[in-house]
């Protein structure tokens, strides 16, 4: 399978259209005008996506109309996927794009360190040690600088309260920012002012009956009603947190939409301390910017005289509000001027828009961009220019309801860098992103490949509006949406795999497929390899009429004898140049179309493994790549449907696997698991990986996992994070013998973790096969649990083999192997 990655079909939610198209019209123009009555910065600290109090952000950002930010120190690359098959990398940018479309929900802005989720964590100071501790408190620092809060809010202590080793660290991290940030002589190289924060507070977790009643026990608390109602949105803070924090769907964070008191609880930490309000005795008026009071007498005018019916009736105020407020110089200045210049163009119903013949552009080729302009209202406005790369002159007047189009062809220049995410353009160490020029975290995503600039002139004053770039399309089943525009190579190239395994010095078939990104490419493919490994042919040619096209080549591969790891290279040479990048497109319903750029790499393993379940029924959870993983083990995979767990003829298959969060989330096979134990009882191997608890806080339902088993046994939240951890054998089984005889060597090499949501009791009638832990804990014996059902066999294993297999770890595909063979003699 070639990794063009779409995401699962979603039913398009309320909560996706919020998203997706933010609040307009005369609503969105009274909370821009009361925003622009305020002056005043709230942050709000901690370490992933869906961290966030997402009630607190609307409250001030809609409640308070502050300028409103969360820093979440990583882009949650670690977390598990409910929606596909992405990880690593690839969830951090959906996660990223989630943090966004939250964002755009509740109106607050997102910020992001340098740091990577490595994956659970347990302690702070494990996470400190595998973080570069002193980077990412730069990070947190300069974001303070750059942001200048008035309070800073944390949403963990530091404490093993929070649970994750990486929620404690944000809470110290950003306890020492908010004095660091202060100090003049920690991080001179920022080039940026200090800057004290009047207060740092700490909102108390209240995430179960238990803690909200602890939170509410503690002295000296202050408390805030976070379920106020705000007539303009017709919802209350609440409600908008739930449609915020639903955007989250990754991480099945859907949220219901509770109504009425919502009662959070905070404390003072540092700095001046609060006894009522958050805000105590900050100024959030414009008397807090030197020669302001025009501008403020301006502002309020607007506002006091604003009719949503004839919104263009206040733009004379607003034009000269910009007059005065462009004169000041103060730091808050800037982000008024741009929320003045919006909300301008929302009063006159201006709408301009920069849209590309399609999403991708390659260097030095013509790019076409339609450029539109619209104006609403009966004042006069005219359209002087727009610039993307050059200034175009158009000098049109724009007639209230009539668009104005103007075509024009963008020359992209020869030199122009292909599309990076910018965390993603260099090679990632371990833990953090390489990223020297800390400036770029400004902004959350990558910048606009292109942007238009609009030279417009209102009643006589000029005004500029800037817009990106991007493809705008429809979608016969979502209708209009937009893509960003990126810049490619004029090829792109990517192995059918993530890994490969040969388990055999045999030749193995490796096909590479090649995407044209503009007419008539072609040229040559190649596929490299490290001395030891054989390629043949050296290259193959290839020629594609039209952009878009796409060609399938193949070259045999043959490794080593003895056992090895290899990284295969994939390359296109077109037009003299060569061209090493592959294209994954992220695609789901609730972001905008991700197109991922890296280099098309693939690891290749040599290794002895052998298997005798040739004939694998996969029933697919929540989304992984064990199927693909299990092809490369010679194994015949279908995925089963729910007609075939129902009245299917389970007996063809040797073994029977369930994906990751199956029992959560397919409720066909827990209507249908007497099938599959009869199926093992018969002669096959059912396997079955993890699963999670539902119930409590979270909702769900707690007896889901009842018939995970043929046998009963308790799942619980115990994990064994560190992915070194020892492993040891409990039994000389069978299962460790044949057909691979595993040894702790087959456990070196592992990813991220050991495994999670272990068994922490089971009947007797379960033999457990290993033990592990993480250092200082007591061993956990129910990461792999084998019974014998009838003449066959049944083995429950939430060791994580969603990440080891898809990444060649070797030793995985042999214990793996061994698992699905349990049910045979």
């Amino acid at each position: 399978m070639f990794p063009l990655r779409i995401g699962l079909l979603l039913a398009c939610s309320l909560a996706s259209v919020f998203a997706q198209r933010p609040l307009t019209g005369s609503a969105k123009i009274q909370l821009s005008l009361e925003r622009l009555q305020t002056v005043g910065n709230v942050l709000m600290i901690a370490a992933h996506p869906d961290d966030e109090n997402t009630a607190l952000l609307a409250y001030f950002a809609r409640g308070r109309h502050l300028r409103t930010a969360y820093l979440s120190l990583t882009r949650g690359e670690g977390g598990q996927n409910l929606i596909g098959s992405e990880q690593g990398e690839l969830m951090g940018v959906i996660r990223t794009q989630e943090l966004l479309a939250a964002r755009r929900v509740d109106g607050a802005e997102q910020f992001f360190s340098r740091a990577i989720d490595f994956g659970f964590s347990k302690t702070a100071a494990e996470t400190l040690a595998k973080w570069d501790r002193e980077k990412v408190l730069g990070d947190v620092v300069y974001h303070i600088r750059r942001f200048q809060p008035d309070v800073i809010v944390l949403r963990f202590s530091g404490t093993p309260r929070d649970g994750h080793g990486q929620h404690q660290a944000s809470s110290l991290l950003g306890r020492e920012a908010f004095a660091a940030a202060a100090d003049p002589a920690r991080f001179p190289d920022q080039k940026l002012k200090p800057w004290k924060a009047k207060r740092l507070l700490l909102n108390v977790a209240a995430f179960t009956p238990q803690m909200q009643a602890e939170a509410e026990k503690m002295p000296d608390k202050i408390s805030l009603d976070l379920g106020v109602y705000d007539p303009i949105t017709g919802l209350s803070f609440g409600e908008v947190a739930a449609i915020s924090r639903s955007q989250h769907r990754s991480q099945a964070m859907g949220a219901r939409e509770d109504r009425g008191a919502q009662k959070n609880y905070f404390i003072n930490l540092a700095g001046e301390p609060a006894a009522d309000d958050l805000l105590a005795g900050i100024d959030t008026t414009w008397a807090r910017v030197p020669g302001s009071a025009e501008t403020a007498k301006l502002l309020a005018a607007a506002l006091a005289a604003f009719n949503p019916r004839q919104p263009h009736a206040i733009v004379p105020t607003l034009l000269a509000a910009r007059r005065a407020m462009a004169k000041l110089s103060h730091p808050a200045v800037s982000a008024q001027l741009r929320t003045l210049d919006e909300t301008i163009a929302d009063c006159l119903g201006l709408f301009v828009d920069a849209s590309a013949d399609k999403y991708y552009a390659v260097p030095g080729a013509p790019l076409n961009v339609r450029l539109l302009a619209i104006n609403r209202s009966p004042v006069a406005v005219s359209w002087n220019s727009a610039t993307i790369l050059a200034p175009q002159t158009i000098n049109k007047p724009l007639l209230a309801g009539n668009n104005e189009v103007v075509a024009a062809t963008v020359q992209v220049p020869a030199s122009q860098p292909f599309t990076r995410q910018y965390w993603l353009a260099r090679p990632r160490l371990e833990t953090m992103y390489a990223i020297d020029d800390q400036t770029v975290l400004a902004d959350a995503e990558q910048p606009a490949a292109l942007s238009a600039r609009f030279q417009l002139t209102i009643a006589g004053e000029p005004l500029e509006l800037t817009r990106p770039v991007w493809h705008r399309y429809t979608d016969r089943i979502y209708g209009e949406l937009t893509r960003p525009l990126v810049f490619a190579p004029p090829a792109t190239v990517s192995l059918s795999e993530k890994s490969y395994l040969l388990a055999t010095a045999k030749p193995r078939e490796v096909s590479l497929q090649i995407t044209a990104m503009q007419p008539g490419a072609r040229g040559v493919a190649r596929l490299r390899a490290p001395a030891g490994w054989v390629v043949q042919p050296a290259e193959q040619a290839f020629a594609l009429a039209d952009a878009a096209e796409q060609t399938t080549v193949k070259f045999q591969v043959t490794p080593p004898a003895q056992e090895s790891t290899a990284s295969l290279q994939a390359a296109v040479a077109v037009g003299g140049r060569e061209f090493s990048l592959a294209m994954v497109s992220v695609e789901y319903p609730h972001i905008p179309p991700q197109a991922v750029f890296s280099e098309a790499t693939a690891k290749a393993v040599r290794v002895d493994v052998q298997t005798l379940s040739r004939k694998v029924g996969y029933v697919m959870g929540a989304g992984d790549e064990v199927p693909q993983a299990l092809r490369q083990l010679g194994c015949e995979v279908t995925l089963l449907s729910a007609g075939d767990l129902a009245t299917g003829n389970l007996q063809q298959f040797d073994a029977i696997v369930t994906g990751v969060r199956a029992f959560n989330t397919r409720a066909d096979l827990r209507a249908n698991i007497q099938r599959v134990y009869d199926f093992a009882a018969a002669g096959g191997t059912v396997l079955v990986q993890y699963n999670v608890v539902e119930g409590g806080f979270w909702g769900g339902n707690p007896k889901i996992l009842e018939k995970a088993g043929p046998y009963p046994f308790t799942t619980a939240n115990e994990r064994v994070t560190v992915e070194e951890a020892p492993v040891e054998f409990l039994a000389t089984h069978p299962l460790l013998q044949k057909p691979n005889r595993i040894t702790n060597k087959d456990f070196e090499g592992w990813v991220q973790e050991r495994g999670l949501y272990f068994a922490s009791r089971f009947d007797d009638r379960y033999t457990s096969l290993f033990t592990m832990n993480d250092p200082g804990e007591k061993p956990l014996q129910g990461g792999t649990l084998y019974a014998p059902i009838g003449k066959g066999a049944y083995v429950f294993s939430p060791l994580s083999w969603f990440r080891q297999l898809p990444n060649g770890v070797p030793g995985a595909f042999r214990i793996f192997a061994n698992l699905l063979s349990a049910g045979k003699p």
